[in-house]
């Protein structure tokens, strides 16, 4: 699933071609993507005819269209999953090969919007929003490093009660949202910290400079459109982000480290990978 920068982006390229425009017509060509809409695919493509899309929003991976109109209170919840994409194409552009659903607009000059989804793991559902705007389903996701808002005192707190490791920590969407295994890896080879460091033992200043971290790559994957490994990532004007060649340790096994020189390390780690540096971040004792 793609983590915050990528998902940043793709939200301002939203904000940017469908902020402000009058939904026409909705079309399903594959029952899967809205399978989290639990009234199922007619009621979905029904209730979005006429609905306003306002100002798009992000909390951590998940982005989301609010509705206005007749239908006000309602948003748009997008799940792009492994490998889902939202692309505005002009109409009449050929349909991709794994097109699952199309949203046209009043204003049609302006393009349509289309989801994209090749393993079709992802998916759009409308659900209701709460009175802090967030849809129902993802009220529990925490603010993210990068929102003027995330509490570092309360993320603190919470890693000091927590009996966990801090990668687990970086991972849980409950404690802080948007991070995933890229941004983890790379924050904490900058921190000097390995993945298995237990979060009771962090200091506040150390948990200041973790935050500090996390939010620099960020910001820097935000600058160059994220990080693509593959075709499966692209903005909605089907463009590829080039933080891959920035990378300091994930996807860098043997190579060495840009601080050290030490050849990085790669171990399995929750089904997953962590990516690190043996002399820069020293496991834990015991």
């Amino acid at each position: 699933m793609p983590e915050l920068p990528e998902v940043e982006v793709v939200r301002r390229g939203l904000d940017r071609w469908v902020g402000g425009r009058t939904v026409l017509t909705a079309e399903v060509l594959h029952p899967r993507a809205v399978r989290r809409h639990p009234a199922g695919a007619d009621d979905f493509t029904a209730r979005l005819s006429g609905l306003r899309v306002t100002a798009v929003r992000r909390r951590g991976k998940y982005l989301w269209l609010p509705l206005g109109g007749r239908d006000g209170g309602t948003a748009l919840l997008a799940h792009l999953g492994m490998s889902g994409q939202l692309l505005v194409q002009p109409g009449g552009t050929p349909d991709e090969k794994h097109l699952r659903i199309r949203l046209t607009f009043e204003d049609a000059v302006r393009g349509e919007l289309r989801f994209v989804d090749q393993r079709t793991f992802g998916g759009l559902s409308l659900h209701p929003v709460g009175a802090d705007g967030l849809p129902d389903v993802i009220a529990h996701i925490a603010r993210d490093p990068l929102d003027p808002e995330f509490d570092e005192d309360r993320f603190h707190a919470a890693l000091c009660r927590r009996r966990t490791t801090v990668k687990r920590a970086l991972l849980d969407q409950s404690l802080i949202s948007g991070v995933g295994n890229i941004y983890a890896d790379e924050a904490l080879w900058r921190a000097r910290l390995h993945y298995d460091r237990p979060t009771a033992g962090l200091t506040r200043p150390r948990t200041a400079e973790l935050v500090g971290h996390l939010r620099a790559v960020m910001d820097a994957a935000l600058a160059v459109g994220g990080t693509s490994f593959d075709s499966l990532y692209v903005n909605v004007n089907g463009q590829s982000g080039y933080f891959d060649r920035s990378l300091d340790v994930y996807g860098r096994e043997g190579l060495p480290c840009h601080r050290c020189g030490t050849p990085v390390r790669r171990r399995p780690w929750m089904n997953r990978s962590s990516h690190f540096c043996p002399k820069c971040q020293r496991p834990p004792r015991g």
